[in-house]
């Protein structure tokens, strides 16, 4: 198992990230979605939790295929979902708990995600050794602004370096900006990887955080460069927003029959023993040195650069 924490800064108020992050979550998984592919939601309800509190519980349906790298595809079926429990109780959410699915196709894999939000630029040391004994693990700090996400998730338009919100006047962001800039907020995620296949073991763990940077990076730069399309909503209004999102990324995904199983398995004993989820991105076509093949299959066109909720009206009255 490769266990890192990161840490990512933010130009928000924790507060102002609870609704953000609902924001992102909806809109960035309706641009990812297609006919047949996407993120499906289930359920999503309010949930209560002896430890943590109230909560919001919510089951999707991740529909991959195309989505998948191309050295992943060569070994999967070509029509597949894998089901994502999630439990949200924020500031504190944790994904792949002991109830978590995992796809029958890799029985010896495994992501575990506990994250905890802040209000600070990420000083906080040992915050997650409260709970539990994890040993020496690797903490990285990712720069919103400047660190690398690969090119063809590029867009300009949410490039912090460049980006100015009107409505709050924050950014653009400039070099040594988590050090002077208020209001200040860090994710802390600490991610544990699992692959237990011995000779790959160490690769794919290794291949796996490094997607998952790339993942935290857009997601991230995403809910800072669309504040001013979130900011002022309440939470009963990006709850209401989040609905009508899903229900047209439903209907735009269809309905799809799976051709593979979806098992759950065990985890470690030293997890938690409620979970919750992180945004859903797609997952980076550049496959490790070891199990990469040519390139053949031509990308798709990126998703639009908005999603507002008038436009998913007008689009469900059209239909």
């Amino acid at each position: 198992m490769l266990i890192k924490e990161y840490r990512i800064c933010m130009p928000l108020t924790t507060e102002e990230y609870r609704v953000g992050q609902l924001y992102t979550i909806s809109k960035h998984s309706h641009q990812e979605s297609e006919k047949g592919e996407g993120v499906e939601v289930v359920k999503n309800e309010p949930h209560e939790d002896p430890v943590h509190g109230p909560g919001q519980f919510t089951e999707k349906r991740v529909h991959l295929s195309s989505k998948l790298p191309s050295w992943a595809r060569a070994v999967t079926p070509r029509i597949f979902y894998v089901t994502e429990k999630a439990w949200n109780y924020y500031p504190y959410t944790i994904t792949a708990d002991a109830r978590s699915p995992q796809c029958s196709f890799l029985p010896k894999f495994s992501i575990y995600i506990e994250t905890k939000y802040e209000d600070n630029c990420g000083d906080s040391e040992n915050i997650f050794r409260s709970d539990k004994i994890l040993g020496d693990h690797e903490v990285s700090f990712l720069d919103i602004a400047f660190d690398e996400i690969p090119e063809r998730y590029y867009r300009s338009l949410e490039d912090p370096r460049f980006f100015s919100s009107a409505k709050t006047g924050r950014g653009p962001l400039r070099e040594g900006w988590r050090q002077h800039t208020k209001p200040i907020m860090c994710s802390y995620k600490l991610v544990s990887v699992k692959f237990e296949v011995w000779g790959l073991q160490t690769r794919v763990e290794q291949f796996i955080h490094k997607v998952i940077r790339d993942i935290l990076l857009i997601g991230h730069r995403q809910a800072f460069a669309w504040v001013d399309e979130w900011c002022g909503m309440t939470m009963e209004e990006v709850r209401r927003y989040e609905r009508e999102t899903q229900e047209a990324t439903n209907e735009l995904i269809g309905l799809v029959a799976p051709t593979i199983s979806v098992s759950e398995v065990g985890q470690p004993t030293t997890t938690h023993s409620a979970p919750a989820s992180a945004p859903s991105t797609p997952l980076s076509d550049e496959a490790p040195d070891f199990l990469a093949p040519p390139k053949t299959r031509p990308r798709k066109k990126s998703a639009p650069e908005t999603l507002t909720l008038p436009a998913l009206r007008e689009r469900a009255g059209a239909e």
